[in-house]
């Protein structure tokens, strides 16, 4: 049997803004998206950080996270992650904690170690140089733990009491030895550090011990997968999410193209060895394309989750992508809500 039907399975949102459209739209869809996604018996819904990218409308998770807890019952609702070097882990900690405290129960904090972001806008977020290094990560989360377990100096309300699930996220081995030897669940970023993700996860296994947290590692591998009703629909519709790795790389990101601008868009031989390599570690197809290319994947991984993201322009395109998905993997409602705390 495959393992695909076996794991949870969630969702990476990054609440894409697309061309022709806006933010307000994004943020609507993304309700739309998770409310699909707790019927269909997704476990996890989470989004992640980006700044100044004209098109990614996911730049306050946590606000994201609570509009999304309140239009859903069942499904968890988490970052994937807050960049810690962007924030005071007293605001995390208070954020979270508050959270968690209208959703008891509900709520992941997953944390990453990189700005994620230009370093002129990381300044802009922290106003100080100070904690803006990778090198200060492990004092930060050090710090932002004692927050929710009230050992800090600071009283860090509503944290205290209230700690959801913490989670290690990373593209490389660095993150994954400290959540190894943290004894912390992690989430490796496969949909655009392919080449690390097996070097990572054995780092994390070799390095775990356990914790109050987990008794055994628990390791998560987050793809980039478009499903369509045919090969052939899968890779044009997925066309703009290459267009926007181009021109992030150009360093002129914008909205997400439509699939005919992709298609018509003049890319050199740079571009197009780019797209070859990005598009390599990318699941693109029908659903027994994927089905195919996630079971190699799992089998590689032995990943115990499964997460998703899904960059098409079209949204009810990423509804139809998710719901065939959930299919493939034979999901159900009740594996959903019954998934383990973790």
């Amino acid at each position: 049997m495959s393992r695909l039907t076996e794991i949870p399975l969630s969702v990476l949102d990054l609440a894409p803004i697309t061309s022709g459209s806006d933010a307000t739209t994004a943020l609507r869809n993304s309700r739309e998206l998770a409310q699909q996604a707790e019927r269909l018996g997704y476990h996890r819904y989470w989004f992640a950080e980006h700044h100044n990218m004209p098109g990614i409308a996911s730049s306050a998770p946590a606000v994201l996270i609570g509009h999304i807890a309140d239009a859903t019952e069942t499904i968890r609702v988490g970052s994937g992650g807050v960049m810690l070097p962007n924030h005071a882990p007293l605001v995390v900690a208070e954020q979270f904690g508050m959270l968690e405290a209208l959703h008891p129960g509900r709520i992941d904090l997953g944390i990453g170690r990189a700005p994620g972001t230009d370093q002129k806008t990381a300044r802009a977020l922290r106003r100080t140089e100070a904690g803006l290094s990778a090198e200060n990560f492990p004092q930060e989360l050090t710090e932002l733990i004692k927050y929710f377990e009230g050992t800090a100096e600071l009283n860090a309300v509503p944290a205290a009491g209230n700690k959801p699930p913490i989670w290690l996220l990373g593209s490389s081995g660095y993150s994954a030895q400290a959540a190894g030897m943290l004894g912390l669940p992690f989430a490796f970023a496969h949909h655009f550090s392919a080449q690390n993700t097996l070097p990572a996860l054995d780092l994390y296994r070799r390095h775990f011990r356990p914790s109050e947290v987990l008794d055994e590692p628990y390791a998560m591998v987050c793809a980039s997968v478009v499903v369509a009703d045919t090969d052939e629909h899968a890779r044009y519709i997925a066309g703009p999410g290459a267009l926007s790795f181009v021109r992030l790389r150009q360093g002129r990101p914008a909205p997400l193209a439509t699939p005919q601008e992709a298609a018509d868009y003049p890319y050199t031989e740079i571009d197009e060895l780019v797209i070859e390599d990005r598009m390599s570690s990318q699941i693109i197809g029908s659903p027994s394309t994927v089905r195919s290319g996630l079971d190699e994947l799992m089998e590689s991984t032995a990943a115990d989750e499964l997460m998703v993201t899904t960059i098409v322009h079209g949204h009810d395109d990423r509804l139809r992508s998710f719901e065939l998905l959930s299919e493939v993997a034979e999901r159900t409602p009740s594996l959903g809500r019954s998934a383990a705390h973790t």
